[in-house]
């Protein structure tokens, strides 16, 4: 296992993305552990995608492995919901098939593909292992890569989406303090919704954008609101300061003909306390106990580039530990089928719901937008942008590192 490591590292940094499969397949058998194959979930997280190396169109040419699973009733599936290793039924010739969940930190990559003759002491160990050298060499070379973009998408991305999803950061992030995870649809055609978070020592930043239109755009008013927000944070420019400095390079941009609503947030991960304002935005929504959810009111000030010279209020709330911290705009709450919106009270509950049977935040976020879609007949009128943090409280947690049992969620992945 040691060699095996070694030998992907030491390759690592000359490897191409189309290269992983078999440097991997071949460094894994020497470690008795055979026939590895990586499939990757698609960028809505419905299905699994085999990864071949062969260029980005193999994986539907495939003869002798099955090229795509749906994750709703499949074993490889329930693997990367819930993140458990899971032994396929049955073996054949004395050789067991585990599906192996691939996390980079908490980001869901997809699953691992691993037979083995030997079932012995230290073998999920083992899985597990490969399965974090082999997430963190996708996460490096996919960057540069066409082959993994058209592997993970299942129809065309039009330019405003091409330009949000290169521009937000990971969907899913986690540390010995939060969990957070986002989702945004459609998610091949987004037009003016953003997102964005970052941590700076004890602070933790969270943005949400909804620029005016649906259209390209929207989408570059968008990518220019989040890029301020970053440069003018990374200044030092306080919270109740920072929507005036992303007016002003709106304004200087477009004039008076773009705006954005948006919520800017701080919140101190030692003591729980929520620092944010509000640009013409939804409030956010605390769920607390798993049980109840409460509108974090403040008053609102003008939307970033309407230039209405309204008030900004700085507003305060303390959260208590394991309260889940949810924004959003207004594509999740008002997507309407034939006069019927999705509601808030619907989406409140949705998350009230899942949260109480003990699902993940990502899953939570997937099944979400499942629901949304089928509820406008899988075709959203507006973007849809949800970005839910989960505060464990003011005591960092501890995640011990073990090797467990098929069915049981791992300690490492807090999500």
């Amino acid at each position: 296992m040691l060699r095996m490591l070694r030998s992907l590292l030491a390759g690592s940094h000359v490897m191409s993305f189309e290269q992983l499969p078999s440097r991997v397949a071949e460094q894994a058998s020497a470690a008795d552990l055979d026939d590895v194959r990586i499939y990757l979930g698609d960028l809505q997280r419905d299905v699994l995608r085999l990864l071949t190396g062969e260029g980005p169109d193999a994986a539907q040419k495939t003869r002798d492995a099955q090229p795509e699973m749906p994750v709703e009733g499949t074993v490889a599936g329930r693997a990367y919901q819930y993140g458990h290793i899971v032994a396929a039924a049955g073996s054949e010739n004395g050789r067991q098939t585990w599906w192996v969940p691939l996390l980079d930190g908490t980001e869901r990559l997809g699953v691992l593909r691993v037979t083995s003759t030997h079932d012995g002491d230290g073998l999920h160990e083992d899985m597990l292992t490969l399965a974090s050298m082999v997430a963190m060499l996708v996460v490096s070379s996919r960057d540069t890569s066409d082959s993994h973009a058209r592997l993970t998408r299942i129809k065309a991305m039009n330019v405003a989406a091409e330009m949000q999803w290169t521009l937000m950061p990971p969907r899913t992030y986690a540390d010995d303090r939060v969990i957070i995870g986002a989702a945004l649809e459609p998610a091949y055609e987004v037009g003016g919704d953003a997102y964005d978070y970052a941590v700076a020592g004890d602070t933790i930043h969270f943005s949400v954008f909804d620029a005016m239109g649906h259209d390209t755009s929207a989408g570059l008013t968008a990518n220019l609101a989040v890029a301020a927000c970053r440069n003018h944070r990374r200044q030092g420019t306080p919270l109740d300061q920072l929507g005036d400095r992303i007016e002003q390079v709106l304004m200087e941009q477009f004039g008076h003909s773009r705006y954005v609503t948006g919520i800017l947030a701080d919140l101190d991960a030692k003591s729980g306390i929520l620092t944010w304002v509000n640009r013409g935005h939804h409030p956010p929504i605390v769920i607390r106990g798993g049980r109840w959810s409460t509108l974090l009111k403040c008053p609102p000030s003008h939307p970033m580039g309407t230039d209405l010279h309204l008030p900004t209020t700085l507003c305060h709330e303390q959260l208590e530990p394991g309260d889940r911290l949810v924004f959003y705009t207004d594509g999740i709450t008002e997507a309407r089928v034939g006069g019927q919106e999705f509601g808030l009270a619907h989406f409140i509950d949705f998350l009230v719901r899942h949260h109480s049977d003990g699902l993940p935040v990502p899953e939570t976020l997937r099944r979400l937008i499942r629901a949304l879609l089928q509820h406008h007949n899988q075709r959203l009128q507006d973007d849809a942008t949800i970005l839910v943090c989960e505060w464990f409280g003011p005591q960092p947690r501890t995640i011990t590192v073990v090797a467990p049992q098929a069915g049981v969620p791992l300690p490492q992945d807090p999500l």
